[in-house]
């Protein structure tokens, strides 16, 4: 056969890598995976099979932990870490060292990754261990520079982390790499079908210098990280499904422990009638065929512009054809086994279940192996269109403007990642902030740094890893705040002396509203003569709010320097009112207001400096191109104001979230509301939209549970003296709404933080 006849039918002779460099590694450890605690190896027990999922033999024994191993990985973690976070540049030293092992161990690590999981080694070898690497020696900087560049932060303690089968090795990095950084020690749990390469890490850190209990593993199945989630951990972080993300928020709901979730996702594959169409059918293949589709950000969803929707399937279905199924190990297979075959009947299950559509499919060797799978034809309805696969199947729809492929983009309920392929550079760039995910690639796919948050939005959980905004979630402010005192409302008897009805309405809207549920109570001063009456919101007043509140989502497309004159135009109309809002503040808390007005109208104006200042960034990822990390509004804001605080309380948490172009749903102080309903006349001739700014007066502890149950609420935050977090991080689990719950309101750069998410926007360049 001739090369050019090689070229023509694309067959390829086999390159097999040897795997018996690791087969004996494993050997030499008795063929079992198992703890590392305390920098020592546990008992080693056969408990489960771990199994090569391209041939079904038995790779190893897995050791199951019990309740007992957990307390002490715990335990020890928690011994090493005041030392270990005492000093960054030997932190910095230890994570280079991390990394150079990794390079010099790649070529286990690779064969390993896929012996394991079944993806191919070539993918293994190019991508996961170097990225992984790439994760250490980055992190090793930012250990280096913790001191000067973050000095009011610290380490959160001690982080439990649970990580899933699809990356082994990456995700490992992902979650160890940031936290040891900054000073945290780490109890890692990994995935149960692909426990092998963390043991490879584990002597790694050993031969690196880590010192004993910093870098703690255990194994087992699912339970061990219900052991986790509930062990005295100060943070946990984890990726994996939405639905375990969903019990994991619950399980922690009040506990105080910080909390990272990267979930599921079903995103977008947007190729518009003007792209180069090999190009994107090339970047697809990488989209939804790498590691078999089991990848969270797979671009599962294809929308395809109906003009070039025949022409583009063409192509696709052609170039399926030519994709390579078989032995992972093979350097010349595209797409190698199944994790398991659990998950090989899953996605079977799924597939044979739908009956819209076509379906096209290749071939796939007996054993567990599915075929690439194409399905064209459906609705954006369709469950095949809305649930996560986690396979190699591509489901896809067709939309005719830019503007319906928003829509189809967005209607969803995930939100990790999409892709939008246009040579109109000018069209990519308007598509991808409208497009709701923590990340956008444009003429491109899968393109992951250290130096780029990664995560999402949505029911794909919140936080991200990697970059300066992947070290929030490892951190926490030096200066800490003490528990919040309960602060109740003065009591008394009567009316207003002048007999005149001084019921304080609800602000819904942009107008002033009664309260559905009819009902009011008296406020009185402290020296309990009443002062007037105040309405009692309930939870349609609240549907009111939030309905409001998304009919007012220009305000989030809105200049940063309108927003900043609108808060200062605010403020001065605060001011000249300074002297009516000090004697409200005096009779209300019997404390001299004074203070506290002018506190609001500083903050009004700090806000106000921020809201186009507030920037994002450039990150130097090592591609030809830029990630632009850009930060957008969270959305809907419900808030529990500070109750000893009324006024300032209320601008505190107000200022941050319409500077940034958020719309809240304010809950005044319970106790001392009416400075709050004064604030509403300001409001009225400020200039503020009709429901940017929602203000609900009545009981915290009845609006939190409605507030946070809420789908349509974005996030939470709750500075209330009501110790409310469990109730408002257990029903925040319906939406995985973001929280934030503090005895008072954090500083500005916190807040800001808290009132947007950061969507990474990768854009290649050159010819």
């Amino acid at each position: 056969m001739t090369v050019k006849e090689k070229f023509e039918t694309m067959e390829y002779g086999p390159a097999p890598e040897s795997a018996s460099e690791a087969l004996t590694w494993l050997a030499d450890r008795g063929g079992i995976a198992g703890h590392y605690i305390g920098g020592k190896w546990g008992p080693l027990r056969d408990d489960f099979d771990s199994n090569n999922p391209a041939t079904g033999e038995k790779l190893a024994g897995v050791t199951q932990a019990t309740a007992e191993d957990v307390e002490a990985a715990v335990k020890a973690a928690r011994k090493a870490q005041p030392a270990w976070a005492k000093d960054g540049e030997r932190r910095a030293r230890v994570l280079y060292a991390i990394a150079r092992g990794l390079q010099k161990n790649s070529r286990l690590l690779a064969v390993m990754e896929s012996l394991d999981n079944g993806k191919p080694i070539r993918e293994a070898r190019d991508i996961d261990v170097p990225l992984a690497i790439r994760h250490f020696y980055h992190h090793a900087g930012f250990a280096q520079l913790m001191d000067s560049e973050l000095p009011d932060r610290e380490a959160l303690g001690v982080c439990g982390q649970i990580i899933p089968w699809n990356f082994p090795l990456l995700m490992l990095a992902w979650k160890i790499a940031p936290a040891l950084a900054m000073g945290n020690t780490v109890v890692l749990k990994p995935a149960e079908y692909t426990s092998l390469s963390a043991m490879v890490f584990a002597e790694i850190c050993a031969a690196a210098g880590v010192p004993d209990g910093v870098v703690n593993i255990v194994t087992g199945d699912g339970r061990v990280g219900e052991m986790i989630v509930a062990s005295d951990v100060d943070k946990v972080a984890f990726t994996g499904s939405t639905a375990v993300g969903r019990k994991i928020r619950e399980a922690t709901a009040g506990s105080g422990k910080a909390l990272s979730l990267e979930l599921g996702g079903k995103s977008p594959y947007i190729v518009f009638d003007d792209a180069d169409l090999d190009s994107a059918v090339e970047g697809l293949v990488d989209a939804i065929w790498f590691n078999q589709g089991q990848v969270c950000c797979a671009g599962s969803r294809l929308l395809v512009q109906e003009g070039i929707a025949d022409r583009f399937y063409a192509k696709l279905k052609t170039r399926m054809q030519g994709l390579r199924i078989g032995d992972p190990l093979d350097k010349c297979i595209d797409v190698g086994a199944i994790v398991d075959p659990v998950q090989l009947a899953a996605i079977k299950g799924m597939v044979e279940g739908n009956h819209e559509g076509e379906t096209f499919q290749t071939e796939a060797p007996d054993g567990c192996f599915y075929p690439p799978t194409l399905i064209t034809g459906l609705h954006s309805a369709s469950p095949l269109m809305q649930e996560e696969i986690f396979g190699p199947v591509l489901v896809s729809t067709t939309f005719r403007t830019p503007a319906e492929a928003v829509q189809i983009a967005n209607d969803t309920r995930y939100g990790l990642a999409a892709t939008v392929w246009s040579e109109n550079i000018n069209l990519a760039l308007d598509i991808a902030p409208k497009l709701a995910a923590g990340i956008v690639w444009i003429n491109g796919t899968n393109m992951m740094d250290a130096a780029a948050g990664f995560g999402g939005v949505r029911e794909s959980g919140f936080g991200r890893e990697g970059g300066w905004e992947g070290l929030a979630g490892y951190t926490r402010a030096k200066a800490q705040d003490k528990p919040a005192k309960p602060v109740t409302a003065f009591t008394g008897d009567g009316t207003p002396s002048d007999g005149v009805d001084r019921t304080a309405k609800l602000y819904i809207g942009g107008k002033q509203a009664r309260p559905d549920g009819g009902y009011s109570r008296m406020v009185y001063g402290p020296k309990g003569h009443a002062l007037g009456e105040v309405s009692l919101a309930n939870r349609k007043d609240l549907r009111n709010a939030v309905e409001a509140a998304h009919s007012a989502k220009a305000w989030t497309k809105t200049t940063g320097h309108l927003r900043a004159q609108i808060l200062y135009y605010l403020a001065e109309n605060l001011a000249a009112r300074a002297d009516e809002f000090e004697a409200r503040l005096k009779a209300l808390t019997g404390k001299n207001g004074a203070k506290e007005v002018e506190t609001a109208i500083s903050t009004l104006f700090t806000y106000a400096a921020w809201a186009d200042k507030y920037d994002g960034q450039v990150h130097g990822v090592p591609i030809r191109g830029v990630a632009l990390a850009m930060k957008e509004p969270v959305g809907v804001i419900a808030a529990l104001c500070p109750d000893d605080a009324p006024l300032a309380g209320l601008i505190g948490t107000l200022a941050p979230a319409i500077a940034m172009g958020n719309r809240v749903i304010l809950a005044a102080s319970e106790p001392f509301p009416l400075a709050a309903t004064d604030f509403i006349q300001v409001l009225e001739t400020s200039d503020i939209p009709g429901g940017v700014v929602n203000i609900l007066t009545g009981s915290h502890a009845e609006l939190a549970s409605h507030m946070a149950a809420h789908m349509d609420v974005d996030a939470m935050w709750s500075f209330s003296s009501t110790d409310l977090a469990q109730t408002i991080e257990t029903k925040s689990a319906s939406n995985l709404k973001r929280t934030l719950i503090a005895p008072q309101i954090p500083d500005s750069k916190d807040m800001l933080a808290a009132a947007t998410e950061v969507k990474n926007i990768w854009i290649p360049y050159g010819e």
